[in-house]
């Protein structure tokens, strides 16, 4: 199985990093699934910020950062780590990029857009927050948020995952609650399953995590599914909170 937790073949000069649970990376086979499930939603809002100057805060190992920069014309990065923010630094260094160890609290540059993916879980000020982004945006300027949907992440009638750094889990609307409080426009969509996470979506639910034990063919399997998956085994989508109940994530689209 993969169990390998370091990133693997880093640029010369470059640490690798390693997981600890608060965030995905990329160049760890084990950890495809969750790199390529934010990777896809990076590129679907770097596709909305042709030429624009963007914040991309909590950003981690700055994969995010380096794909904005692709369409933005300038991105900024924002981690209060220090380990991250090293790493990204002197990895991604293409014309456009720079990277600030700061608080996204404290951050505060006027740009055109944020983007705060699979973070505002983190915090115990999630309005404040908001309102902090929405004081940075100029006239026109859009806020991107992301958080994962407590329906698919948590055990069946729990109100949270195990996972420690989460504080906050959030259903379709209480969400959208929260980003309206803030905002006078919200948009919310649902990132789904497609193409073969779907169908081992369709398999789970017709007994696959009972019948690869039995065959013991679990540990070759994965190590060839996992490290296959790709941006479009996911979809962007749209609808009502009920039809959003059975996303991964939520993505806020906030003015």
């Amino acid at each position: 199985m993969l169990r390998e937790t370091t990133q693997q073949n880093q640029p010369d000069g470059v640490p690798a990093l390693s997981l600890t649970g608060e965030r995905t990376l990329p160049d760890v086979p084990a950890e495809n699934y969750w790199y390529r499930r934010h990777l896809v939603v990076y590129r679907w809002i770097a596709e909305r910020c042709r030429g624009l100057d963007v914040v991309d805060m909590a950003c981690g190992e700055g994969y995010g950062t380096a794909v904005l920069a692709e369409r933005a014309t300038r991105v900024t990065g924002v981690d209060a780590n220090p380990d991250a923010h090293e790493h990204a630094r002197l990895k991604y260094t293409r014309p456009g990029v720079r990277f600030v160890r700061d608080l996204v609290e404290s951050y505060d540059e006027p740009c055109d857009a944020v983007v705060f993916l699979q973070t505002i879980e983190h915090v115990q000020n999630p309005a404040e927050i908001l309102e902090h982004f929405k004081s940075m945006l100029r006239p026109g300027g859009v806020a991107y948020v992301t958080t994962p949907n407590v329906l698919t992440l948590a055990p069946d009638g729990a109100e949270k995952s195990g996972n420690p750094w989460h504080v906050k889990e959030y259903r379709a609307e209480e969400f959208r609650e929260l980003c309206e409080s803030v905002f006078g426009s919200v948009e919310v969509l649902g990132l789904f399953h497609a193409r073969k996470l779907r169908l081992h979506e369709l398999a789970i639910e017709r007994g696959w995590d009972d019948l690869h034990p039995r065959l013991g063919i679990t540990d070759p399997f994965y190590e060839w599914f996992t490290p296959a998956i790709s941006e479009r085994d996911f979809v962007l989508r749209g609808g009502g909170d009920r039809d959003l109940d059975r996303a991964l994530d939520f993505l806020a689209v906030l003015r």
